[in-house]
């Protein structure tokens, strides 16, 4: 018997980045599962705050994709960093979706992702009068991150965006964390909520033949955006690579331009470009490590590069602390070396390129990924959660 499911989410493909890849995957496995799926979510303009030329003048706009009903609301796009008009942004697709979802006939059982907060929390609102099952789907904590990011000052505008966090948890009847920092933050602020842990693990099969050595360099690798919280402009400046040792670079972002002028510059650092997710995925097999840096490190945030890159075989250097620096540690996915420590850094490559440090296999990460990270069990699992509610 097919069941209904909606999901409202601020980012779907063909947007690019972990928050789409993340809500499409639940919703293929969703529908696998014998669920009828429709997703509301906003016109595409994700990362670059422009609505995607093929969608500009529409309002709203339904298809139909991979079985799934995808409805895209207007709002007003834009990845401004003044935080009023990024503030103002959010509202605009969330007063849309208020309406929308009130005067619109949707299932009885509701997956609202949060962040962003305001999107959320328009979502709970008019779920909860609609008398809707509320799971919600928290990867981040606002606006706990925004004030560890700097973006916030505690005050009363903080203190505002704590009550509809609080108001967020208190309606839903099942709450879903990325990560077990945000649950132990929930249960700080309601304690024996109803929780399940949903970790990133990736939905995606490659042909795992890995491509034999052809030279003795190591080749370690750094694939995604190329912003200040990844902090890969610094690295390059703050590497001292071995003679056998060479850095790639792919993605795109606020430091792409720079990134691309100094690395003309360095005869072992190389930039590439943005490349798809599918393309990207078959250019990785030739490296042999993979770098994932978090300079500014987020309360309750874990990489979903680490669950993506360890399916795909690739040992990794995780530099920054928190939840992921003990998910790579714990499970013998590789190296750890703390935010900024620059010097330690490059004292693990020197290690890993002198033999003084051997990583994991890429066959051995593979087998660890395929045991403690596996989508197909943590979806059993989490089926049966939403169906007992």
């Amino acid at each position: 018997m097919s069941k209904e499911i909606l999901i409202i989410s601020n980012y779907y493909p063909p947007e690019s980045g972990a928050a789409p890849n993340r809500i499409q995957t639940l919703a293929y496995v969703l529908r696998s599962n014998n669920y009828q799926v429709s997703v509301v979510c906003p016109l595409p303009n994700y990362p670059f705050g422009k609505i995607f030329d093929n969608y500009i003048g529409s309002f709203q706009k339904k298809s139909i994709e991979e079985n799934i009903v995808v409805y895209r609301l207007w709002l007003l796009a834009s990845n401004s960093k003044n935080k009023f008009i990024r503030l103002f942004s959010m509202l605009s697709f969330g007063i849309h979706l208020f309406f929308f979802l009130l005067f619109k006939r949707t299932p009885k059982k509701v997956i609202i992702q949060c962040s962003p907060l305001f999107v959320g929390f328009f979502g709970v609102l008019v779920s909860r009068i609609k008398r809707k099952t509320i799971i919600l789907n928290v990867s981040d904590l606002w606006p706990l991150a925004g004030l560890e990011m700097g973006i916030l000052k505690k005050g009363g505008y903080y203190s505002f965006l704590e009550k509809i966090e609080l108001y967020n948890y208190k309606k839903a009847d099942l709450v879903l964390g990325q990560s077990q920092e945000i649950l132990d933050h929930l249960d700080t602020k309601i304690p024996h909520k109803n929780t399940f842990l949903y970790r990133n693990y990736p939905d995606f099969e490659i042909n795992y033949n890995f491509e034999e050595k052809t030279s003795d360099k190591i080749k370690i690798v750094y694939a995604g955006l190329l912003g200040i919280a990844q902090g890969i402009l610094n690295i390059c400046k703050s590497l001292q690579l071995p003679e056998n040792v060479e850095f790639h670079i792919y993605g795109n972002g606020p430091e792409a331009a720079e990134i691309d002028k100094l690395t003309q510059s360095k005869k072992n650092i190389f930039y590439h470009g943005s490349v798809n997710r599918s393309e990207l995925h078959q250019r990785l097999k030739v490296y042999d490590i993979t770098l994932i840096p978090l300079i500014n490190r987020i309360y309750g945030s874990v990489p979903s590069k680490i669950f993506e890159y360890a399916r795909l075989g690739l040992p990794i250097i995780y530099f920054s602390e928190g939840e992921g620096n003990e998910i790579v540690k714990n499970n013998g996915l590789g190296e750890v070396v703390n935010s900024l420590d620059y010097k330690g850094l490059n004292k693990t490559i020197h290690k890993i390129a002198s033999n003084t440090i051997t990583l994991p296999s890429k066959v051995e990460v593979l087998n660890i990924s395929k045991t403690k990270f596996n989508l197909e069990e943590q979806f059993k699992a989490f089926l049966e959660k939403i169906e007992n509610l």
